[in-house]
């Protein structure tokens, strides 16, 4: 099996969590490093890696992959020199800051036949791929209206200064938003029109921490929500079809389980408790069927064996720049339509 050799741009959460441990999982990736400004904590956990002092350093290294997990204002020029240094890019979301630059990516990383992902782990949750089996199974009838919501019980600011201060990659919007604009996008494909509502609630709070997006299709309209101040939680999915609807509550354990330090397989892995299965209640040859839905399970080696394959293989990345510009879209428009009020076209 062709090793890809990739490193990361970071080793706080992200890297130690989300990244290293699907790497040194699938046999086709070696992890070589991460760069560290100051620290050396990756080599804590992998000793036989590398701690790279500079970008310069690391791109100037035998490595086929780069992982862009920092912060969002930093996505568009990192990229952007790991793609010029003829790197293939895995890239955190929020993808970019505006669709400008994300588009500038695209067209760079075509121009120079590399291969460019986005990082939308959360199309391997759990709750999700049993939402897109619901509604791939056609029992719901046409979709009249969805709900997807991002929701936690958290009035604090965050300690990480990044996410807190007034730069052009903060926000709820370009944190939690570009989880589930990329979900409805996924379910729904792209919609005609964007409405938004994006308000600041936390006290001394300088970037946006609520938000509501109305997406509006020709057959259907989806709302998604994302907040601080949910201390009961409602259903995360919400589907309203001819026949009936279906509601299921977020509860993929991936990343609670990552962060106590625990290491994913191929076997038992992502699977959620019975008690969060969903609830599907619809109108079957004229009598009330009401059921569990099992949830599948989630994983998301899925996301980086795409990697994987579509740099060995040349297949199509599992999310592409493509995918990426389009939430960028929807987040200009939402930013647009915010401001002055009003629906803004796509």
């Amino acid at each position: 099996m062709k090793k890809i050799k990739t490193a990361l741009l970071s080793y706080g959460m992200s890297g130690k969590v989300f990244h290293a441990p699907f790497l040194t999982l699938h046999e086709g990736f070696e992890l070589t490093g991460a760069w560290e400004r100051t620290k050396d904590l990756i080599r804590q956990d992998y000793p036989n890696v590398k701690r790279y002092e500079t970008l310069e350093e690391l791109l100037a290294d035998d490595i086929d992959l780069v992982v862009v997990n920092t912060p969002v204002d930093t996505h568009f020029d990192y990229t952007k020199k790991v793609l010029q240094a003829g790197k293939h890019a895995l890239v955190e979301k929020a993808f970019t800051t505006t669709a400008e630059e994300a588009e500038e990516l695209d067209a760079l990383a075509k121009a120079k036949g590399l291969k460019l992902t986005v990082y939308q782990n959360r199309r391997w949750d759990s709750d999700l791929k049993t939402v897109k089996q619901v509604l791939e199974s056609g029992e719901l009838g046409d979709i009249v209206e969805a709900e997807i919501r991002f929701d936690r019980y958290n009035p604090n600011l965050s300690p990480k200064a990044w996410k807190e201060s007034a730069n052009a990659g903060a926000g709820v919007l370009k944190d939690l938003g570009p989880h589930i604009i990329d979900q409805a996008i996924y379910l729904f494909g792209y919609p005609k029109s964007v409405f938004a509502d994006i308000r600041t609630l936390r006290e001394g709070s300088v970037v946006d921490d609520n938000i509501d997006i109305l997406l509006y299709y020709p057959d259907k309209r989806v709302r998604l929500h994302a907040g601080f101040f949910n201390k009961e939680m409602v259903p995360s999915y919400i589907l309203q079809g001819r026949n009936g609807s279906f509601m299921k509550h977020r509860g993929d354990v991936q990343e609670d389980t990552l962060t106590t330090g625990a290491k994913p397989n191929l076997t038992d892995w992502g699977t959620e408790p019975e008690a969060l299965s969903g609830i599907l209640n619809i109108v079957k040859d004229g009598e009330t069927v009401k059921k569990t839905i099992p949830t599948l399970q989630g994983n998301y080696y899925g996301l980086f064996d795409g990697v994987y394959k579509a740099i060995t293989e040349n297949t199509t990345e599992p999310v592409t720049a493509q995918d990426g510009t389009r939430v960028m879209k929807i987040i200009d428009a939402a930013l647009l339509s915010s401001s002055t009020g009003q629906v803004i076209q796509l």
